[in-house]
């Protein structure tokens, strides 16, 4: 998945650094090395290896917000 500023994920209960309990991070900026994200309740960032990010979404512990709403429209919910 390509990452872009603004995208917004869902998180999963199985994402381990949810420290904030947060349903959703945005990603403030993407770099060829890392990936800067704010959690929904909180003010502070959190910055991941652009690898390391990709993992969670691999692992479906991060769902992009508009492939969520995909799949539920797909499904009839």
């Amino acid at each position: 998945m390509n990452l872009s500023s603004n995208m917004e994920f869902e998180i999963k209960g199985n994402f381990m650094p949810n420290l904030h309990n947060s349903e959703r991070l945005k990603i403030l900026e993407v770099s060829p090395e890392s990936v800067i994200i704010q959690m929904q309740n909180s003010n502070s960032r959190g910055v991941f290896p652009l690898d390391n990010f990709q993992y969670w979404i691999r692992k479906k512990s991060l769902v992009h917000v508009t492939e969520q709403k995909e799949m539920l429209s797909s499904t009839g919910e």
